[in-house]
């Protein structure tokens, strides 16, 4: 296709006597193209249409009725029914003509949001939370990203958490944090049907989420099944920050890419244009300002277990943080436990024997926690491994000792040894 100027160009070229040649290097066009501008009546901006319509309304009526015998059914398969019934165009004008006729039905249970009526769902301020995960396996430092998003549907300020698991205690960890960041919650908890907060059996709330809805005195909504527009704004908040955030992400570990996640939700996400009630030009981060938040209580009580692999410095990882355990167990795996509201987070051996108990450091400090007991034994650990001797010649002449050579003389007569079988033995054992 050409654009309009470039056509009335041609045109005008055309007039002076220019060759359809020449107007083609010209325009940087192909002659066939300039060709069809020039002599057929081709407009600018539209594709020529197939021909031979009335051939197709023929078949339309059967078309029809097997769109509703099986509105799934292949292009492919029902052009070769139809050619096989007398049909004589191509297989590009046969869907050009399903396409420009919209004669394949819209099916509601399969086709999801698309082709679906929507209508814009009112969200008053402090009514509405929407929460979604996502993950990208293959991250940055990895391991596998999981990240938890809450979004206040009336301002469409987001908030999120990175986690390493998808498990409930991890999500109700995460939901806690990301409340703090908002400094509140709402009445609703809108999520899709997770595994983690709806039973899949009854399609109601687990029994062992019902405590923290309670907790936190909010109402729990699942979304409806298969209708993933009710949850349209933290589905676009996942689309937003995946695209703007996560493909551009350069971190060494999640402690990195939490602090690199909370910058751009509040330098750049709450910077986006918005308007308010008043029809006044505003900005996410001070729409959010105006909403009226519940105020929280303390975390709910859920209990973390992770497992960890003992570093050789005798100490284990926890979200951003080492603490020591006795020498020893480098390179075994220990399991780290600690309760939200407690102030101590416990490491057992994997068979349950509680080997260290610390107190727990604020997140993504880079601190190093070691006992005064446990630096004391990886200190004479450490040092009775030391030596005064000096490094062994490794180029001097250590021939064979006298002992050696005896050996080895030993060794050399055993060749001309005989073994000589005693079978009185043998006849005793017979009889």
């Amino acid at each position: 296709m050409i654009t309009y100027g470039e056509e009335m160009e041609a045109k005008a070229l055309k007039k002076q006597g220019w060759s359809v040649a020449a107007i083609a290097r010209h325009l940087n066009r192909d002659r066939k193209t300039i060709r069809a501008y020039l002599n057929d009546g081709r407009e600018p901006g539209k594709r020529k249409k197939p021909q031979n319509n009335d051939i197709f309304i023929k078949y339309e009526p059967y078309i029809r009725s097997r769109f509703t015998d099986d509105p799934h059914i292949w292009a492919t398969t029902l052009y070769n029914e139809i050619v096989g019934l007398g049909y004589s165009q191509s297989y590009q004008s046969f869907t050009y003509n399903i396409r420009n006729l919209s004669l394949r039905p819209h099916c509601e249970a399969c086709s999801n949001v698309k082709g679906r009526d929507t209508i814009e769902i009112p969200h008053p301020s402090g009514e509405e939370i929407q929460w979604d995960w996502f993950e990208r396996r293959h991250g940055p430092y990895g391991t596998t990203v999981y990240v938890l998003l809450g979004v206040l549907s009336y301002s469409d300020q987001i908030r999120g958490v990175i986690s390493e698991s998808m498990d409930q205690a991890h999500l109700i960890y995460a939901i806690d944090k990301i409340l703090r960041r908002f400094n509140g919650t709402t009445k609703i908890w809108r999520t899709d049907r997770l595994i983690t907060v709806v039973n899949p059996q009854t399609k109601d709330i687990q029994e062992t989420f019902v405590p923290v809805a309670k907790h936190y005195g909010v109402i729990v909504k699942p979304c409806p099944p298969r209708k993933g527009n009710r949850k349209g704004i933290v589905e676009a908040a996942v689309k937003y920050v995946s695209g703007n955030w996560y493909r551009t992400l350069s971190c060494q570990n999640q402690q990195e890419a939490q602090v690199s996640l909370d910058r751009f939700l509040i330098d750049i996400a709450d910077k986006r244009v918005r308007y308010g009630p008043d029809g006044q030009k505003t900005t996410v981060g001070l729409l959010a300002k105006t909403e009226k938040l519940i105020d929280l209580p303390t975390p709910y009580p859920a209990t973390i277990r992770v497992e960890r692999t003992v570093q050789p410095n005798a100490t284990i990882s926890f979200r951003g943080n080492s603490y020591s355990v006795p020498p020893g167990l480098s390179g075994s795996t220990l399991i780290v436990e600690h309760r939200l509201i407690d102030k101590y987070m416990q490491i057992y051996s994997k068979i349950g024997t509680l080997i260290s108990k610390h107190e727990i450091a604020s997140d993504g400090l880079g601190k190093l926690i070691r006992s005064d007991e446990h630096h004391k034994q990886l200190e004479h650990s450490v040092l009775s491994a030391f030596t005064t001797k000096s490094p062994c010649d490794k180029k001097g002449n250590f021939p064979p000792s006298e002992n050696s050579r005896k050996l080895a003389q030993e060794l050399t007569n055993i060749s001309d040894f005989e073994p000589k079988v005693d079978l009185t033995i043998y006849e005793k054992m017979t009889k």
